[in-house]
């Protein structure tokens, strides 16, 4: 009988350090406060936002290049909010830390709780054998100021595991964002 999807992450996480901080539920209140939901879902892991954001400006008036980006392009934000203005972004980063297994891919979505606002939560898939804290970015498709709120949920990674290992995993190729810590800016 093939084990529960629940279940294949709890252990995945006590046993390998998958994910740390986990919560093994899923957390609705806090305190008696309703908060957006984080923590273990049916076939996932609803992750949290850190406190931690850059909000893109462009008070410098410099054009975006993946290749050369120019820092000063964000405003940084130590916050348990965060206010993005309107048809702009931000970057934050998760409160949990991953390691992910050489025979597992993950697919991270959005929130609908966010989707539903015109906010569009992007992460790019964390590949076999990467680690560390995962940037988040923030679109605001709307014309007015959108609100982030840091230490709940803003997107659920889903979890795929092979059968077999892949011949060559982000740590073979020496992927230039293993190990980021914090909020990380694109790297040429």
């Amino acid at each position: 009988m093939p084990i529960k999807a629940d279940t294949w992450i709890k252990h995945m996480a006590k046993q390998h350090g998958m994910i740390e901080p986990f919560v093994s539920d899923q957390v609705r209140e806090v305190q008696g406060r309703r908060v957006i939901s984080y923590g273990t879902s049916s076939y996932g892991y609803d992750i949290r936002c850190a406190p931690e954001f850059k909000v893109f400006t462009n008070i410098n008036s410099v054009i975006v290049d993946p290749k050369d980006f120019d820092s000063g392009s964000f405003v940084d934000i130590q916050s348990d909010v965060c206010i993005i203005p309107p048809n702009s972004f931000a970057l934050g980063r998760t409160i949990e830390y991953f390691r992910i297994p050489r025979n597992v891919l993950t697919i991270c979505l959005g929130k609908s709780t966010y989707a539903r606002c015109g906010i569009i939560v992007n992460v790019t898939p964390l590949e076999p054998e990467w680690e560390g804290h995962v940037t988040l970015e923030f679109s605001n498709t709307t014309p007015l100021p959108a609100k982030i709120y840091a230490n709940e949920g803003v997107a659920q990674v889903l979890f795929l595991e092979s059968d077999q290992v892949c011949e060559t995993s982000y740590r073979d190729r020496g992927g230039k964002y293993q190990g980021q810590r914090g909020v990380t800016l694109p790297k040429a």
